[in-house]
Order: C-alpha cells, then structure tokens, then sequence
C-alpha cells in the first residue's frame, strides 16, 4: 500500500508577522500510524523541498512520543527536507492520499490546481482522501464527478469556530473551516473542543483537530 502525504508550503501567519506551516502532531502521528501499518509513505508540497512547520507546533507542551520519534529519526528529517513537487505526482501512483493540517493549507492548498486536481481524481479512482484539522479545507473547492462541491451531502469535520476563537485567530485566518464547509453543503459535525473526532462518509475521511490526528490514520489504515 502506498500513501501520498500532501504538506503545506506556506508559512506567512496572515499579516501578523508571525509563522505558520504544518502542525507537527497531525504530521507525525499519521505518519508512524501508517509506516507502522506497512504502508509506503511518500512525502510532498507545492514547492517541494522543506515544507515549514508551525513553530508553535514544536513546543514542549504540544509534543507527543511521535513528534519526539520524529526529532530522534535522521531518515524521516531527510524525507522531510525532501518533498516531491505536488505537480509532479499522479493518482496511479498510489492508493490513498493525506493532509496533514496547521494553518498553512488555509492559503495555499486551498487554491492549489495541482491539490485540488489530485483530490478530484483520487475520489473518481475510488481512493480514499483523508485530512485532519485546517487540512479539510482543501476540499472546498474541489467537485464531485457531477459538477457538485465534493462535500456536499457528506458528513465532514475539521477546525471548529470555538477552536479557532480559543486559539485568538478568528480575526486572522482568511475564513473559518467550519462555517466553509457548511456553505459548500457538507454536513458538519463536531465534538467538545480538543476532543477526538475522525468522521468517515465514503471515500472521505475528516478529522476535527491536532488531537483527532490518530484515529485519522486509523480510519485511512483501515480504509486500504
């Protein structure tokens, strides 16, 4: 089995000076969870190379014993400095395809081509497309093969309103998750704030926050 992991490129916090990326945990966690499953990983981003990581994401209180196996793991850290181009990978290629969150896919993944195209062509070969957090945001703009948004009538999570608002971003991220995939028809859901929620509607696989980032991986590992 092989699974493409997408990671974000875009590391600019909106206009506040600060740096964002892709969130540490919901890397790490699936990314064991499947190499662990026997799974091949393959590791890309639009510009490829070193995808940036959210500095927050690396503090101490937001590490777990996968984030720390990370730091301890030389070949993954060179996967990592290494993505592939996204514009050069093909649906063939692989059985299922993850979006790790943070809030770098809000401005970039979102609007990618490349993404957005990927996405689309997974959910025609019947391939499960999975993501976790903000990273559900990369479904907003792609469509089914009538023409429909692809969340549409699907049961959906990701980033709520209150998790935003409690991290004090709300004024800063260019729209909320939750409230974007209620207007593209998809049937959100949520849980309490920070708790773990992995919803699986068909080929598509949503978790709600950091902390929903395993049973994600669960439910892809299961999936294939």
């Amino acid at each position: 089995m092989k699974v493409l992991i997408v990671l974000t490129s875009h590391e600019q916090l909106g206009d506040t000076g600060k740096k964002t990326g892709f969130w540490f945990e919901e890397f790490a966690s699936p990314y064991y969870h499947l190499i662990d499953a026997g799974v091949k990983v393959t590791l890309s981003s639009p510009l490829g190379g070193q995808p940036p990581l959210d500095p927050k994401s690396n503090e101490p209180d937001f590490q777990t014993g996968d984030t720390r196996r990370f730091d301890d793991d030389q070949a993954a850290q060179n996967e990592l400095a290494n993505t592939a181009k996204l514009a050069e990978m093909k649906v063939e290629d692989f059985d299922a395809i993850f979006y790790p969150g943070g809030h770098g896919p809000l401005w970039d993944l979102h609007n990618d081509k490349d993404s957005i195209a990927l996405i689309e062509e997974f959910i025609a070969a019947g391939k499960p497309v999975a993501t976790v957090c903000h990273a559900p945001a990369v479904l907003l703009k792609a469509k089914d093969q009538n023409g429909d948004p692809l969340v549409k009538g699907k049961k959906v999570t990701g980033f709520s309103n209150s998790e935003e608002a409690a991290v004090e971003l709300t004024d800063v991220v260019p729209y909320l998750v939750e409230d974007q995939l209620i207007a593209m028809g998809g049937l959100y859901q949520k849980v309490e704030d920070w708790n773990s929620l992995a919803i699986v509607d068909g080929l598509i696989i949503t978790g709600q926050n950091p902390g929903s980032s395993v049973a994600v991986a669960e439910a892809l590992v299961k999936a294939l």
